[in-house]
């Protein structure tokens, strides 16, 4: 039986069950990280016990990998996969040209580069993700130990001549100590409020030596799936231009909590 749910969880898993009918046999699929990305997994590793998909996944951090390993999932790398066909993802944020903000699991150097050796991006997410203008989410940042001080110093200095509302940058921290990455980074946060120009906020980011990568995604997500608590489903296609609605049956969830495949 399946354990009680929050209406976000609903929310979640309704997105992510919806995403998982994509995915088909012979598959390199791309796993995001975060709590919406694993309901992603379990639906996935339900699909191999249940119907036999065979697909090969690349994860985005050691989370991700470990949780996938661990229900059966066939993972691989990123360099022995070469391309991905898709990767399925959540979201901070997301606006009305599925631009994103990403990182709040500190994962989204991997994201990114995961998403963009991807044929296609799908995010799935709840209502409340969806934003008129990203930036109300902390924007993370990735940057090296070295120099972290005179690092985050360049980036104040230049949000000065950016179309933000809010400039108050913080050290992501872990108990006592900075976050580390799964690459052996920080990440900033930056406070932004509200976002002008996003594809040049990041772009800018990038030239600044110690920024490894920022958490704006710019034209790489093709679909967002947005779940709701009673199972229905809104899938947007930017390219297509198409909305499409569905409902999503929790009848047999139960089947996600069940025993990993040997």
């Amino acid at each position: 039986m399946i354990p009680d749910l929050s209406p976000s969880d609903k929310a979640k898993l309704a997105a992510a069950k919806q995403a998982s009918l994509a995915i088909e046999t012979g598959m390199r699929v791309g796993l995001g990280t975060g709590s919406t990305a694993a309901w992603l997994v379990k639906c996935l590793a339900a699909r191999v016990r249940e119907e036999g998909l065979a697909i090969k996944c690349v994860p985005t951090s050691t989370q991700t990998a470990e949780l996938a390993r661990g229900l059966g999932l066939d993972v691989i790398t990123l360099d022995q996969a070469g391309t991905l066909d898709v990767t399925i993802d959540g979201a901070d944020e997301f606006d009305a040209h599925l631009n994103l903000i990403k990182g709040g699991g500190a994962a989204l150097l991997q994201e990114k580069i995961v998403a963009t050796a991807s044929a296609q991006m799908i995010v799935i997410a709840d209502s409340d993700k969806e934003v008129a203008t990203l930036g109300a989410f902390a924007l993370p940042i990735e940057v090296i130990p070295f120099g972290l001080e005179s690092t985050r110093k360049q980036v104040e200095e230049m949000l000065l001549a950016m179309e933000v509302e809010g400039r108050e940058t913080s050290l992501r921290m872990k108990e006592t100590a900075p976050l580390v990455t799964d690459e052996g980074n920080h990440i900033l946060d930056l406070h932004l409020k509200r976002i002008g120009n996003a594809p040049q906020l990041a772009m800018t980011l990038n030239q600044i030596p110690g920024v490894v990568e920022n958490g704006l995604f710019i034209d790489i997500c093709d679909r967002v799936i947005i779940g709701s608590g009673d199972g229905k489903v809104e899938t947007r296609d930017i390219n297509a231009g198409t909305i499409e609605t569905d409902q999503v049956d929790f009848a047999n969830a139960e089947n996600l909590f069940g025993d990993p495949a040997p």
